[in-house]
């Protein structure tokens, strides 16, 4: 929780319909496993006391009073537990009967929250036995105790407020407008969901797309416990489908048919969806008075993960989604370049071809425009200029590459022209520092340039994403071009692009030259080479770029802190870098990303393909000179050198 995590969990106990005695014994074996497992809230499912299938025996006065005592012992069962509890039972209010889920905190019952609506079609038959609940709350009086009892009632954490929850039952959110909607414009982060959905052919998905959408819709967290095989009675089976989300994405579902008590459990980002709401302008909070907050206290613990985090956010885990994720980029590259070249009827395009990764996808990307546009792949003019640092490998894949996709090569050598420079600026060509190095990529970003005005065209830069945020560029070198393809694709999805052309392409030749390419160290290629080997490697410089990008995706996606990043950092790369490592490069990759947003702040134009992109223009509007000082303190606080 210190680092914004919460545990839940959606809970199935396995009861006895209409036992209370036997089902209070269940849901309270279940909070004492919770205990055990740092949960800090736990759903269980409707009527989960008696049993939802009771029937006609809600009408039954020892069941209504056996519910009671119940929901007492499982109130007193919650001391020095720590975690909130929401459970399912029928209540009387003023002579009439309530599908409630009464809310409880250490020893305390925190508030009731009646069903707003009422199922009475098919298998359902609910409004013989229970009354529609109302909206405002009332204070009513349980075990001799006032409590709130209503719809409109929110709990939230007063040492962490992000944590705020908002109740529903089963079918309420079925409806048009389900009462979460309002809880969540209300302030609720995470919306619990007692249910009792019998299972149906085909009923499974649906499930999982209504609260997935809805949490999506809400940008909230969603517990959701459902009834399991012992409701199972007479006509319909209960199957347990337990679901947790957040924010439109599942982070726990439970297999179906357990006949045992059980439960799934995962840790919500709160911090997430508070980023999230903060950033959508369309996201409108209501400050209003309809609602009531019940506040309660909770230790903020450290939160042990147990959910999924990638290493690599920006590229999808799952082979299918992966593939698809590269085609529709691509296919997003392309239509940016094929809009930019008809608006501009330019028939030519220039590209800088090196021989690396992003110079290779750029290409790719051009030749896919060209064949949409009904364009010769021929007036694609890929310029090779080799220069002091340039390989025989990359070079022989940038000018076989360029000859099997059908463009046409220029073949530029720079050398003299670059040491002709140095000597008029008195610059000793032995000293191989940045000016050395800037001479040779702003030699190459002029002749690209005026090749482009000799055949009436525009140069397409190459540069991506990963690169901007590091200003791994030369400032009027490599970093301008007319329009540049890769501007929003950070390094780590490059190299799976490039893999995705390579695997689906038909010629044999492209595929060999594409993975040779992809098996070439990344490298500017500023620097001779040693004994015919690249010697100046980007990720020995800079740092690895799969952290790089790592970091910048919770930097720009969500503003986590530095320290949570890191957090999360040493949680995903658990055996690949240690804490140091992980310390090292994200102290520098904060200097650089402050440093170098003059860089950003005159990018060309570009397609924006992902949730994260760093166009001045669009999604990243940050002042040049802003002090970076208060994000290093916080690295420095969390330095693992002085554990």
């Amino acid at each position: 929780m210190k680092q914004g995590f919460m545990k839940v969990a959606a809970a199935t106990p396995a009861i006895k319909v209409a036992d209370c005695v036997y089902n209070t014994e269940q849901i309270i074996e279940l909070i004492k496993k919770c205990t055990s497992e740092g949960v800090r809230l736990v759903v269980f499912p409707e009527l989960c006391i008696t049993g939802y299938t009771c029937g006609d025996l809600f009408f039954q006065t020892t069941l209504l009073r056996q519910a009671e005592k119940g929901l007492e012992k499982i109130t007193k069962a919650t001391k020095g537990k720590q975690v909130v509890v929401v459970v399912g039972l029928p209540f009387m209010v003023e002579n009439k009967l309530y599908n409630v889920a009464a809310v409880m905190y250490e020893g305390e019952l925190l508030g009731m929250i009646p069903k707003s609506n009422i199922p009475n079609y098919s298998e359902f038959y609910e409004a013989r036995h229970f009354e529609k609940g109302n909206e405002e709350p009332i204070t009513i009086s349980v075990n001799g105790k006032d409590v709130l009892f209503g719809t409109n009632i929110l709990f939230s954490c007063r040492e962490m407020p992000e944590f705020t929850l908002g109740v529903e039952i089963c079918e309420d959110v079925w409806v048009p407008i389900p009462p979460s909607s309002r809880h969540a414009l209300a302030g609720a982060t995470v919306i619990a969901n007692p249910s009792a959905s019998d299972e149906t052919t085909g009923k499974d998905s649906y499930r999982r797309e209504l609260i997935g959408n809805q949490s999506a819709r809400l940008i909230s967290g969603y517990v959701y416990s459902n009834a399991g095989e012992g409701e199972s009675t007479t006509d319909l089976v209960y199957t347990g489908h337990n679901l947790i989300y957040e924010n439109g994405t599942m982070i726990a579902e439970s297999e179906r048919f357990q006949t045992e008590n059980f439960m799934v459990v995962s840790e919500i980002d709160l911090d997430r969806l508070v980023s999230e709401r903060r950033r959508m302008s369309t996201y409108h909070c209501e400050l209003n008075n309809d609602y009531q907050k019940v506040m309660f206290s909770m230790k903020k613990d450290d939160t042990t993960l147990t959910r999924f985090v990638s290493k690599h956010p920006f590229v999808p885990s799952d082979k299918k989604q992966r593939e698809k994720r590269c085609e529709e980029i691509l296919n997003i590259q392309a239509a940016g370049l094929k809009k930019r070249l008809k608006h501009t009827n330019c028939k030519t395009a220039v590209i800088g071809i090196s021989g690396g990764l992003d110079s290779t996808l750029a290409l790719l990307v051009m030749a896919k425009a060209y064949d949409q546009l009904g364009l010769d792949r021929k007036d694609i003019i890929a310029v090779t200029m080799p220069c002091f640092g340039t390989t025989d490998r990359t070079y022989k894949n940038a000018v076989s590459l360029t000859k099997q996709m059908g463009a046409t090569l220029l073949e530029i050598p720079i050398n003299e022209a670059v040491l002709i420079h140095l000597r008029d600026i008195d610059h000793d060509v032995n000293v191989h520092d940045v000016t050395y190095e800037n001479a040779q990529a702003r030699q190459r970003t002029m002749i690209l340039m005026n090749t482009a005005n000799k055949y009436n065209g525009m140069v397409i830069g190459t540069g991506d994403m990963s690169e901007l945020a590091l200003g791994w560029a030369t400032y009027n070198g490599d970093h301008m071009s007319m329009y540049g393809v890769n501007c929003s694709v950070p390094k780590t999805l490059v190299r799976y692009l490039v893999e995705y052309y390579a695997t689906t392409t038909n010629d044999s030749k492209i595929h060999d030259i594409l993975f040779d390419v992809l098996d070439t160290p990344v490298s500017p290629e500023l620097l001779p080479p040693e004994d015919g080997v690249i010697s100046q490697k980007t990720e020995d410089i800079v740092g690895p770029y799969e952290l790089h990008d790592f970091f910048l995706y919770y930097i720009m996606r969500f503003g986590y802190s530095p320290r949570k990043i890191f957090h999360l950092a040493v949680y995903a790369y658990n055996g690949d870098y240690d804490e140091a490592t992980i310390y090292k490069w994200l102290k520098k990759f904060y200097w650089r990303f402050f440093s170098q947003q003059f860089k950003r702040s005159c990018l060309p134009d570009g397609p924006k393909v992902g949730s994260v992109a760093l166009s001045p223009r669009g999604d990243w509007r940050m002042p040049s000179d802003a002090c970076v000082r208060i994000w290093i303190d916080e690295i420095e606080q969390f330095d693992p050198a002085n554990k």
